[in-house]
């Protein structure tokens, strides 16, 4: 809480002197929670049982980052003049509306203010490039899409290769679809999801949780831009022969964060108190297809040094969403083919932020599609999933096309859903990981791919033999890799007696199982005979010291 408190306030200092004549929005920082009727011991006074049930699964505390924010202050700011919008208790923080520059200054004088910051300058709109950058079809679908079928007893119709591209058909025939799993979708607008018939059957089924408006208080989220629906339909779709979604047994809530027609740094606030709502009702995955870099007033803008995982308001709530044990799957950017900035935006920057890139239905990258590595020099985008040419819900009845990593990411959205379905314990670091170990570039993940395409029914597989928990990685290494006749096995312990290797094929058949003695603490192991047959493709190596286990992703040439 330290380390957020200092980034909120380093980027407050830089404060507008206000003019004559008010902007609409600003935002407001409070000094502390003292004196909350909320407490620690009381946690069901503020989060659902739903939301409490995560937390113990994980074993996550209660700390005063979940404590709302001092009611008797957000009095205080309203006894002043100003209208509330959005509270943040994650940055202790509130969101107002005035034009009354008297206003603000009668909020600043407040005791427990520490500062003011403008959000919206109406008079200089900027185009908001993260939709821009993207490409809705005519309607117009390849058939060829449509007719890819494999062995799975669905019809996915023209949703078939974003699905079958990642293995996902077989996780959906083990009966896994997102069912018990709750997905906040956090847009700008889902206009017409009460009417298209691809929704029919969440409604008919209750999978529609309910919506919350963060831009427009107590507005109707079912109007105002259609990129929400374009979304959803990618998870939630659910009409064979038509289009079929990465989880269409998942329940949603759709939150509007995103103001469709500006692009206002005040989105990022949005954003956290939508992810902090997300996280009270006890979502398991949050899906943004959003990003920011430029904003309408320019002292807000951010620069590639601002990409450190550390900086934007969005990232940091992202990442305390991820620490909540909430997976947040995020956009990677659409500014891929840029000369000035193909970077990734906020909040795909994020430590534990799950980045999507796009590729094209053939599984080669979009060249939209936005490019690591973080400023502090971390792989992004973490993994690929299709964002060119993905089907998603049209502006009638049907099914169209749409490029952008506005579709990548529900994509991985809703197929990681149903992962998190087949374990629920897993948290949501280890379903990263397992994704990561599975894609095709795992040996060698860059900044254009990550760890590239993920197969998720290796992950499926590698989740149910070994465990793989982040903190206990890196005590081995292996080359090489790719292999012909032998790898060699280096270990690095402090102490152990011997090793458990065991060698698993992609649909996770156990190929062979040993275990070897230890004489030292840095120790080699040459495995040759038994891998000289293989046959060229993935495999899998677990490796085993006390209990420490790590999986490695080999090649066979």
């Amino acid at each position: 809480m330290k380390k957020t408190t200092f980034l909120i306030l380093a980027l407050l200092v830089s404060i507008i002197s206000f003019s004559q004549i008010a902007p609409d929005k600003y935002y407001i920082q409070f000094t502390d929670k003292n004196d909350s009727p909320y407490s620690i011991g009381n946690p069901e006074e503020f989060l659902t049982q739903r939301s409490l049930d995560r937390r113990a699964k994980y074993s996550i505390e209660i700390t005063e980052q979940d404590i709302p924010v001092n009611p008797l202050y957000l009095e205080g700011v309203a006894a002043a003049g100003a209208e509330i919008l959005n509270v943040t208790k994650w940055l202790n923080g509130v969101t107002i509306y005035t034009t009354d520059q008297s206003v603000v200054d009668d909020v600043l004088a407040l005791p427990y203010v520490e500062s003011v910051a403008k959000m919206i300058d109406r008079y200089n709109p900027i185009e908001k490039q993260f939709f821009e950058n993207e490409i809705i079809g005519d309607g117009d679908m390849p058939e060829n899409l449509k007719s890819i079928r494999s062995a799975s007893s669905t019809d996915y119709g023209f949703g078939a290769n974003q699905i079958e591209q990642l293995n996902g058909a077989l996780l959906h025939d083990e009966g896994y679809r997102g069912e018990g799993m709750v997905i906040a979708v956090l847009d700008a607008g889902f206009q017409s999801v009460q009417t298209h018939p691809l929704f029919d059957s969440l409604w008919a089924n209750d999978q529609i949780l309910g919506t919350k408006d963060f831009v427009f208080p107590d507005g109707n989220v079912y109007t105002g831009h259609t990129h929400g629906r374009s979304v959803l339909s990618c998870m939630g779709a659910n009409i064979e022969g038509m289009l079929v979604g990465t989880a269409p047994k998942a329940s949603y809530w759709l939150l509007r964060s995103e103001e469709p027609n500006a692009e206002n740094v005040i989105e990022e606030y949005n954003w956290v108190s939508a992810a902090e709502f997300a996280d009270s009702v006890g979502a398991d995955v949050i899906n943004s297809s959003l990003g920011y870099i430029d904003f309408d007033i320019p002292v807000w803008d951010h620069t590639y040094d601002d990409m450190d995982g550390n900086t934007a308001v969005v990232t940091i709530g992202a990442d305390i969403a991820s620490e909540k044990g909430i997976l947040v799957v995020n956009s990677a950017g659409n500014s891929g083919s840029s000369s000035s900035f193909p970077w990734i935006g906020a909040p795909a920057d994020g430590n534990n932020v799950f980045s999507i890139g796009a590729v094209t239905s053939s599984g080669s990258r979009a060249s939209f599609s936005s490019i690591g590595p973080t400023a502090d020099g971390r792989i992004k985008p973490v993994v690929m999933a299709q964002g060119q040419g993905s089907a998603i819900a049209d502006g009638g009845s049907g099914v169209t096309t749409g490029s952008g990593t506005s579709f990548s990411s529900p994509i991985m959205a809703g197929m990681s859903a149903c992962l998190i379905q087949a374990y629920p314990n897993k948290t949501p670091l280890e379903i990263q990981e397992s994704l990561k170990q599975s894609a095709n570039s795992a040996s060698f993940p860059d900044n254009y791919m990550g760890w590239g395409i993920p197969d998720f029914m290796s992950a499926y597989s590698l989740l149910t033999t070994i465990e793989i928990g982040e903190s206990l990685k890196d005590f081995a290494s292996v080359y090489p890799n790719p292999f012909i006749d032998d790898i060699t096995i280096r270990l690095s312990y402090e102490s152990a007696d011997e090793v458990k290797l065991m060698l698993m094929d992609v649909n996770g058949r156990l190929i062979f199982s040993e275990v070897h003695n230890l004489s030292g603490n840095n120790e080699q192991l040459i495995i040759s005979n038994k891998i000289k047959k293989l046959n060229s493709g993935i495999y899998f190596l677990g490796i085993t010291i006390d209990q420490r286990a790590e999986v490695k992703r080999i090649v066979k040439k």
